[in-house]
């Protein structure tokens, strides 16, 4: 009787439980998975009926995962990756005209993936895309985890057996409102001391290349905010909360009310890659989306993966 009801659990059960579990939140699983937050509660509910057991406990604000859910989350793991191994296999027996495309992509690449997802999408309609944009430390747990096929970072992380392809440049750029007063002037950052400086939340790609470099110019900044989006600091800056350091890809997509300041040593490089963990066997669709890449950034101008 217990096994039966195991076997009764559905893929969608298993995926709210997989999102759920890793995120810690229903109101986040229920994001990533284009559902509602009942829908979530009530699928890991009939989940916990069908184990027998307590998957989560709330412990104060803070859902944890139980000694039993705890196991599930590493069979779960299991199952997922052998499912997938099988979908690639299936993929390939196919070619690429069916599959999935399973990408991650740091909150900074945003502007950028469009560009190349909406045209590779045209090209390959039986291919279904499943993109992730979360904050650099939960990539950075997706990857560790090998849950995606490809994933978009601007610093790997140290120590891990990767493959790294350069996927694009990526400059850093002071920026500021656009009636700042030194927009349209030659400065240093020593003219910017007095500034009020909003930066990405620590720890993220971006920070670090910034932060390494105010410490190569014994630089001081006053920061007055850290948040966790570019659209936030965006919208910050253009009501001159204060200056910032942005991709140049994300300035070029803003409207009106922001200006790149001319600021000796700038813009920083920076450049995005294509990471995956080492020796991975990429799917056809992956692999389609790799070789597409390179052909449009090749014609485009841009560096493209090796």
């Amino acid at each position: 009787m217990y096994r039966q009801s195991l076997l009764r659990a559905t893929h969608q059960q298993l995926r709210a439980f997989e999102a759920t579990a890793r995120l810690l939140s229903m109101t986040r699983a229920a994001e990533e998975l284009h559902t509602s937050q009942p829908t979530i509660s009530i699928q890991l509910r009939e989940l916990a009926d069908n184990v027998g057991m307590p998957l989560f406990e709330q412990q104060g604000r803070r859902l944890h995962l139980t000694e039993a859910g705890r196991e599930l989350q590493e069979t779960v793991r299991e199952v997922f990756a052998i499912w997938g191994r099988f979908e690639a296999r299936i993929a390939e027996l196919q070619g690429v005209q069916r599959g999935t495309l399973r990408l991650a992509a740091v909150t900074t690449a945003e502007y950028l993936l469009p560009q190349l997802l909406g045209p590779f999408c045209d090209t390959y309609p039986g291919v279904e895309v499943e993109l992730a944009v979360e904050n650099r430390s939960t990539i950075l747990q997706r990857l560790a985890q090998d849950m995606d096929d490809l994933t978009v970072i601007m610093i790997p992380p140290e120590g891990a057996r990767l493959r790294v392809l350069p996927f694009v440049d990526n400059p850093l750029v002071v920026v500021a409102a656009a009636g700042h007063r030194l927009a349209g002037k030659r400065c240093s950052l020593g003219q910017l001391q007095e500034e009020r400086w909003l930066l990405r939340e620590p720890g993220s790609g971006g920070r670090l290349v910034v932060e390494a470099h105010f410490r190569e110019q014994g630089f001081s900044p006053r920061v007055a905010m850290a948040l966790g989006s570019n659209e936030a600091i965006k919208h910050a800056v253009a009501g001159g909360l204060g200056i910032t350091i942005l991709s140049r890809h994300a300035l070029q997509e803003s409207g009106q009310g922001l200006t790149e300041l001319n600021v000796r040593g700038f813009p920083l490089p920076g450049q995005f890659s294509f990471v995956m963990r080492e020796g991975r066997r990429l799917s056809p669709a992956a692999e389609a989306f790799l070789a597409f890449a390179r052909e449009k950034l090749t014609a485009h101008g841009a560096s493209s993966p090796a």
